[in-house]
């Protein structure tokens, strides 16, 4: 056995004998019997070739030859107690409000997060509404306009982009082509935001390309995804959602669709909570390289 092959477990055996001075002792510290903390000693040194550890009926010694290792032991319990004080500064609860829209890429993204830190709680809320991060309604904000808090922090994540979207029977049944003309779209079923959202830049551009029969309206960017996939037109949806659908089918429009630029939101004062920052960190690497 070479040093780089030692386990936590060979070299805390060795360092409860060092720190009590006796297998009895070690045994108590470590929850197991003495017999069993003395085998374990045996396999190690058995392993290494040469005694660790100098027995006599007065208790337990270590030979010269052990210190080094019980030095590496030390330096491996200071690590893992350091590790053990973040996760428990990382524990928590994190409340996250963004556009429905977001929600769903995001959910993987906070679900990869909790299976590394498992003390983290996350309260995802889904609203339309920007919430007052600088009140206290949430900890960290997605969204796609900036309030200008001295209180806040508004962090770029990238620009989201739009563009048309159909599932692929509407198009082989309706469209019967993915490139569309300035005259296609005032032909076609659109699925579109309810009217009080028509001054969304996306909404702004379905005009632009002539849009004229809206079969579908929702407040809700979920319902124009699910609206879509069932065939009932084409809607307008951000890449990050309407790419991921393997179900629909990407148009080509006369005019290219508008961007808007997402920003994430959080209290200047919770930048160095851990909880939060690690929902920031790993928010922040999904959008960009989505984005």
């Amino acid at each position: 056995m070479e040093i780089d092959d030692l386990t936590w477990d060979d070299l805390r055996v060795l360092l409860a004998v060092h720190r009590h001075q006796s297998f009895l002792s070690a045994g108590k510290a470590l929850g197991q019997s003495t017999s069993t903390t003395a085998r374990r000693l045996d396999r190690l040194e058995a392993a290494l070739g040469r005694r660790l550890v100098v027995r006599s009926t007065s208790g337990t010694s270590l030979e010269p030859t052990a210190l080094p290792l019980v030095a590496l032991a030390e330096q491996v319990e200071l690590g893992l107690a350091e590790v053990g004080r973040r996760a428990e500064g990382a524990a928590g609860v994190v409340r996250l409000s963004t556009g429905d829209g977001f929600a769903r890429a995001l959910t993987p993204v906070l679900a990869a997060l909790r299976r590394v830190h498992p003390g983290l709680s996350i309260e995802l809320v889904a609203e339309a509404r920007l919430a007052d991060v600088a009140r206290g309604e949430a900890d960290v904000a997605v969204r796609t306009a900036r309030s200008q808090s001295a209180v806040l922090v508004e962090k770029p994540l990238g620009r989201l982009h739009f563009a048309l979207y159909a599932s692929s029977r509407y198009v082989e049944e309706r469209l019967r082509t993915t490139t569309l003309g300035r005259d296609d779209l005032a032909r076609a079923d659109v699925i579109a935001h309810t009217k009080d959202l028509a001054g969304l830049p996306q909404n702004v551009w379905l005009s632009q390309l002539g849009a004229q029969r809206f079969v579908f309206r929702s407040n809700a960017d979920a319902v124009l995804v699910e609206a879509a996939k069932a065939s009932q037109g084409v809607a307008v949806l951000a890449e990050l959602v309407g790419n991921a659908e393997k179900d629909l089918v990407r148009l080509t429009t006369p005019l290219p669709g508008p961007s808007v630029p997402v920003w994430l939101v959080f209290q200047r004062a919770s930048r160095d909570v851990p909880r939060v920052r690690l929902v920031v960190d790993a928010i922040t690497a999904a959008f960009r390289a989505a984005l």
